[in-house]
């Protein structure tokens, strides 16, 4: 299975998580059988390119996407392609991934998206 967490700089496990989805600079991607990191560029239509961000993490073969938080657009988005969404990471990639695989981060529902766009929320906030 393969978990992408969209990352504040050059990607990886030791990359901050990007409060916002879409503006990522890279999407780490975290393969849970080999255990093994892909860094991919955000090559989407916000980034200068074509397409948008889930259309580039399903080519990638992404099936779960980790990230701070979200607005409806993008959560529709990611079940259109086929990618399940779990929300209130932050911090490190690493540690988004450590308390995915802890069932500490949650799917989203519409208390707990975002209120603006931009503006992740915290489990603080809710």
């Amino acid at each position: 299975m393969k978990v992408a967490i969209p990352s504040s700089e050059t990607g990886g496990l030791e990359d901050y998580v990007e409060l916002h989805f879409g503006k990522a600079p890279t999407y780490t991607i975290y393969d849970t059988e080999t255990e093994t990191v892909e860094i991919i560029k955000n090559t989407s239509v916000h980034m200068g390119g074509k397409r948008r961000p889930p259309e580039l993490l399903k080519d990638a073969g992404v099936d779960i996407v980790l990230c701070s938080g979200v607005g409806q657009k993008i959560v529709d988005l990611l079940d259109k392609n086929g990618i399940e969404i779990f929300v209130g990471a932050d911090e490190t990639v690493q540690e988004a991934i450590t308390s995915w695989k802890a069932g500490k981060l949650y799917k989203p529902k519409t208390i707990n998206l975002e209120k603006e766009h931009g503006l992740g929320m915290t489990k603080n906030q809710l």
